[in-house]
């Protein structure tokens, strides 16, 4: 029987003649981190401190002891990051060149001093430019020439901090006779029963010994010959349960066990979790363009997404339980679909099961990200290798329901000057076009491919059109007001968002003894787009009188902002539904402290776009729209009640209501048109619609015309719960945890209070509860002055 253990101990560090301690799986960083040789480059300007790392070599070592009792050894890499040279006892066993695959090295028989040696990155992404000449990209970093993390080289939210490492688990495997090389399970329903065919290819030690596979799943057993390398063998299993989206069933998981055989002896074992379900991707033409909408088990979705980057620059830090966390967010947020953006890499197993297990839907870029990337050697070798090897890697998770060719690349080519300046070289088209959708295609046909995001679905379109395809909005943000949202309706926006700083003790631990300010050295040092503290200062003044020198208004401010640039496009698109099919917000994490589009922070701590994502993605929605409200309904049973209107102005007092029926069919939308009278007229007056505990607000003037009171709420404390009650109108009330203590999270974020109204906001991690303290975290909307 196979037997595989892990390579973890005793390994050392080497640069320039000094040895450190090293952690496998980890990296350069992280041991220099542990090691105390450099500072921690997430606080302050530590990162422009640890620039020299990702420019220089870098050797692990260790010990392998001989082996015996098996026909063969292997020494196997889940990842190495990124350009490597292994030598064992001085004998050179590989070089490797792409961090998003594994390696595995014959080392029967050998044993002594294990050496891994990583050449810079940048070295070789310069050599590789020079070969193949220049290609433009949004950065001016080289990460479009290797196989690596792009974001690992900075992005607009990022850090530039190159690494390199054994980021993945290394292990020596020891066998005899066969082993399993690879299963490629192709996972399908037909009328009812829930079919797994297994296709298995094997390496053999001995090319003649008789082999056979035998395969469990549901308690249906199946046995096939091995011809050669290869065979397959398939089960049915009767009735099987589908697996369902978050929000539209269960997620019933089956146990697959796949074992190889000789002479009825188990030499292998294969076993991963699989769920059955149908996917399709309707891209079908209509009246209005060409949609995009994800049908999953023959129910049309409309997608409620968020984009998911790295959760940290080093990504080997990310643990199971980690992901759990952050996956467990967004799903407590009513988040269904997760886009594993094109800059960062295919995450680890633990990612997608967390996703299976939550029900969690997976669009899956393949990394390719924001620049021309070059079609020829060495890199498309590599390109076809990785993708063979995470196609078949990823393809059990039933959660896995979109591959994606590339992020913006299609869309820069057209838009963004690249096509002059490449005059004819590739730049990555034959990869999106010709390459992935042929792996795909061969290796797992159950799922969609689409080209890229955004794309329009061929070129007879512009990529990044919004009635075909997928669209990513940033004109917003980067030069108009998120009231622009409402001018459109893109058949699925894959990718938009407002920015806004991390939570305040973030900052404090991130920006320790810097007095803050918008503009203070670490804010800015830890803002990484372009303009970026422009853009939200002119995003605050469409709206507000802009907080000149108090930083903790600008900060509670632009927290507001966000949520409602958020808001606005969300509940404008859904409302839309089914020409709009989905809406994918950028972004749901950082992967360290930053100013950012993130509705949680680098530390964990939700923002209040966080809270705000949660009513915006519940299956019931109410938005005023115009001269209509939007009865948003994607539950699976109708919804059938009164709403009540009522026109009000700013002290309080009713102007005028009514009670009005609908009914909205199930993941249906319905309108309801508001009266003339109940209009409201003016910056004092605004609209309020509530039906069966919902509401949506209308302002028809921006904060800094309207003559708000001066706030009046009564404050009452408990543990575990601070109440306010309302004398005035409180508009977007925010109780900041975090200013109580750094361990301090609220279970809500912002909440408008009408006079009389009263709120209980649940609190966690704070033990002494104090109303003063209480008082001096509450946040809401004041008087201009």
């Amino acid at each position: 029987m196979l037997q595989a253990t892990p390579l973890t101990e005793g390994w050392i560090l080497r640069h320039e003649g000094e040895a450190l301690p090293a952690v496998v799986p980890g990296c350069v960083h992280t041991d220099l981190l542990a090691a105390g040789v450099i500072p921690d480059p997430f606080l302050g300007l530590g990162e422009r401190e640890v620039a020299w790392v990702g420019r220089r070599e870098w050797t692990y070592e260790t010990d392998l002891a001989p082996s015996d009792g098996h026909e063969q050894t292997d020494l196997v890499f889940d990842g190495l990051d990124t350009v490597a040279e292994i030598r064992l006892d001085g004998q050179l066993l590989g070089r490797t060149r792409n961090m998003h695959r594994s390696y595995r090295f014959d080392v029967t028989g050998m044993a002594g001093r294990l050496s891994v040696r990583f050449v810079s990155a940048y070295a070789e992404a310069e050599a590789v430019r020079g070969q193949l000449g220049e290609r433009p990209g949004a950065y001016a970093e080289p990460y479009q020439y290797l196989r690596k993390m792009a974001c690992s080289f900075g992005w607009d939210w990022g850090p530039t901090l190159v690494t390199a490492g054994i980021w993945r688990p290394v292990r020596i495997e020891r066998w005899s006779t066969a082993r399993i090389a690879r299963v490629r399970p192709l996972v399908s329903v037909e009328q009812g029963v829930g079919v797994v065919e297994l296709a298995v290819e094997v390496e053999r030690a001995r090319v003649e010994a008789p082999l056979t596979v035998e395969a469990v799943v549901g308690g249906v057993r199946a046995r096939a010959a091995i011809d050669k390398a290869s065979g397959a063998v398939r089960l049915e299993v009767p009735e099987a349960r589908l697996w369902w989206p978050r929000g539209y069933g269960e997620q019933p998981l089956y146990e697959v066990e796949l074992t190889l055989l000789h002479e009825d002896g188990p030499l292998d074992v294969w076993r991963r979790r699989i769920g059955f379900r149908t996917v399709e991707l309707d891209r079908s033409a209509d009246e209005h363009g060409t949609g995009f909408c994800l049908v999953v088990n023959g129910e049309r979705i409309f997608a409620r997404g968020v984009n998911w980057i790295p959760d940290d620059v080093f990504p080997s830090r990310i643990t199971r339980e980690r992901y759990r966390e952050r996956l467990g967010q967004a799903a407590a947020a009513g988040v269904d679909l997760v886009r594993v953006w094109g800059g960062g890499i295919y995450e680890s197993e633990d990612f997608y099961d967390a996703c299976d297990e939550s029900g969690l839907l997976v669009w899956q870029d393949f990394p390719f990200a924001c620049a021309a990337y070059p079609e020829e050697q060495p890199l498309r070798g590599e390109v076809e290798a990785e993708a063979r090897e995470n196609v078949v890697r990823l393809m059990p998770h039933p959660s896995l329901v979109l591959w994606n060719g590339n992020n913006e690349n299609l869309w820069g080519f057209r838009d963004w000057g690249w096509e002059g300046r490449l005059a004819g070289d590739s730049w990555g088209e034959g990869y999106y076009l010709g390459l992935l959708p042929r792996v795909v295609a061969e290796l797992d046909p159950t799922r969609p491919y689409t080209a890229g995001s955004p794309w329009s679905g061929s070129w007879e379109h512009h990529p990044n059109d919004p009635a075909h395809g997928t669209h990513h909005s940033w004109e917003v943000w980067n030069r108009l007001d998120y009231a622009a949202y409402r001018s459109e309706v893109p058949r699925f926006v894959a990718e938009f968002g407002w920015q806004a700083p991390p939570a305040h003790a973030t900052l404090r631990r991130a920006l320790a003894g810097e007095e803050l300010a918008a503009d203070s050295p670490g804010m800015l040092h830890h803002q990484k787009a372009e303009d970026g503290n422009g853009k939200l200062r002119r995003g605050l003044e469409r709206y507000f009188a802009f907080p000149e020198g108090d930083f903790d208004r600008w900060h509670y401010l632009t927290q507001v902002n966000q949520a409602r640039a958020v808001a606005a496009g969300i509940e404008h698109w859904r409302s839309h539904w089914p020409v709009c099919a989905g809406t994918v917000v950028w972004q749901l994490n950082d992967c360290w402290p930053v100013t950012s589009w993130a509705a949680v922070d680098g530390d964990g701590r939700e923002k209040p776009l966080y809270h705000e994502l949660r009513r915006l993605y519940a299956d019931r929605l109410l938005t005023v729209r115009g001269r209509v409200v939007a009865v948003v309904n994607q539950a699976g049973e109708e919804w059938a009640g009164v709403l009540r209107l009522r026109r009000m102005s700013v002290e309080g007092a009713v102007l005028g209501e009514a009670e009005l029926g609908f009914r909205a069919g199930r993941r249906a939308v319905a309108e309801v048109p508001v009266p003339d009278e109940l209009e409201p007229a003016g910056p004092k007056e605004f609209l309020v619609a509530d039906a069966d505990g919902l509401r949506a607000l209308h302002f028809p003037s921006p904060d800094r015309e309207i003559p708000y009171p001066r706030p009046e709420f009564d404050v009452t404390v408990a543990p575990g719960a601070v109440t306010v009650t309302a004398r005035t109108l409180v508009r977007d009330l925010l109780l900041q945890a975090d200013r109580l203590h750094p361990a301090a999270r609220a279970d809500r974020g912002l909440v408008t209070l009408l006079p009389g109204e009263r709120v209980t906001i649940g609190v966690t991690g704070w033990e002494t509860p104090d109303p003063d303290a209480a008082r001096s975290a509450l946040y809401c909307m004041e008087p201009a002055s």
